[in-house]
């Protein structure tokens, strides 16, 4: 299993489309066959800062995923260039 945790910082007036952008993607994600769990959450304190805890059976489901076209549309060309900081983590576990 491959766990992967990732955080995006947008500017204040991008939360919400930030939000809707990363719901979409949580649902397309979640139907992938080596997803085995996909959450997004939102800072309380912070509303523009998303955190994004991802689990994936194994290194190709990973790359599956990354193949996607909702990747694509939504990841690389959605909450990327929106983000003004990224930064993640990938993790096995122990």
């Amino acid at each position: 299993m491959l766990i992967q945790s990732v955080q995006f910082t947008f500017a204040p007036g991008d939360g919400d489309k930030a939000e809707a952008i990363l719901r979409e993607l949580r649902e397309a994600s979640r139907k992938e066959e080596g997803v085995i769990a996909f959450e997004v959450a939102r800072s309380q304190e912070k509303p523009n800062v998303f955190v994004l805890w991802e689990e994936y059976r194994n290194e190709a489901a990973l790359d599956f995923h990354k193949a996607t076209e909702h990747y694509n549309r939504l990841v690389l060309n959605g909450v990327r260039p929106l983000a003004q900081e990224r930064s993640g983590a990938m993790a096995v576990p122990i």
